[in-house]
């Protein structure tokens, strides 16, 4: 048990003085600074832009880290939400020393008309570099790491910079069987709710009505796994999600419609494999017979890359202890 005596004070003054940045940094009710003491076992007292963090040497010196940083942040951000808190602090942590520190990234990062979308940590940087110097890219690890929207981003920015004439985006319809068939409408109507993530992050990139007008004028298409067969595609940016629950005949035929002047990018999470018993999973064939391939990369996330509420990558951690005999 951890004792007053083993506690360390530090001392972090903010400068320059600004009260609308400080609020900022502190949040809605000081709920930023709750984050940061719950999250590294800390305790944070202020007197207007003076600051005392108390707690364990380590954790003390990254809440203080973060709080400079985040202060930083606040020149250019008004509104410091809790994802972006939460990712200061990973990115704090000694494991991470030396990666990607989201303050520093400016080339990497990619401006749609309604959004910035940059990378939080090295793994997410070298995806990002990695779809645009590949004709082929796999992006495979946990929920939560950033792989679809990264790449939808990608997508977007590629539309946008004329680099391809269209977007499509693609999944296997695994659950549009026997789950789904009693609901009403055809197929399409069946599968909407899985592409849901994909139109969200269309959405939130181009806004409701370009997203609806492009998809109208078939610049974005987004079409079940199982009807690509027969397609050549050029020009376009491809995304294959879920691409774990796609089968070795799919994948094969997925990756055999690419055409010229496309860029593709499938995605996955090997521990989430939904095929009947007996399936086995296009991903995890994929990854080993194309491995050493010219002209494809695979970036594989961990759950430290995570982007998402913390809760999610103490999750996964205890899954893969469990699936590992960890105790």
């Amino acid at each position: 048990m951890e004792t007053t005596s083993e506690k360390k004070h530090y001392a972090l003054h903010l400068t320059p003085e600004n009260n609308q940045r400080l609020a900022s940094l502190c949040g809605r009710v000081d709920e930023n600074l709750k984050q940061i003491e719950k999250q590294l076992n800390v305790v944070i007292h202020n007197q207007a832009h003076q600051f005392q963090i108390v707690g364990m040497e380590k954790q003390a010196k990254i809440a203080k880290e973060v709080l400079f940083k985040l202060y930083i942040e606040t020149e250019q951000d008004t509104q410091i939400s809790p994802q972006k808190v939460h990712l200061f602090i990973q990115n704090a942590k000694p494991e991470h020393q030396g990666e990607v520190d989201p303050t520093l990234i400016n080339d990497a990062v990619f401006q749609t008309k309604n959004s910035s979308v940059k990378p939080y940590n090295a793994n997410q940087q070298r995806y990002l570099k990695n779809i645009f110097a590949h004709d082929l890219s796999f992006g495979i690890g946990p929920a939560g790491t950033g792989k679809t929207y990264l790449a939808v981003a990608c997508a977007v920015a590629a539309l946008e910079q004329e680099k391809v004439k269209r977007i499509l985006l693609s999944r296997p319809a695994v659950e549009a069987g026997e789950r789904l068939g009693f609901l009403p409408g055809d197929l399409f109507q069946k599968v909407d709710p899985y592409f849901r993530p994909l139109y969200d992050a269309l959405y939130e990139m181009l806004g409701f009505e370009k997203v609806t007008k492009l998809i109208e004028r078939h610049v974005i298409e987004i079409v079940p796994l199982a009807f690509m067969r027969g397609r050549t595609l050029n020009d376009s940016f491809i995304i294959l999600d879920e691409a774990q629950n796609a089968t070795r005949e799919q994948m094969k035929m997925f990756l055999t419609r690419v055409g010229f002047g496309s860029i593709v990018v499938v995605t996955g999470d090997m521990t989430q494999v939904d095929l009947p018993k007996g399936q086995h999973s296009g991903l995890r064939h994929a990854k080993e017979v194309l491995k050493d391939l010219p002209g494809i990369s695979f970036t594989l996330f961990e759950s430290k890359d995570v982007v998402r509420h913390p809760l999610i990558q103490a999750i996964i951690q205890a899954y893969d202890r469990e699936e590992n005999g960890v105790s």
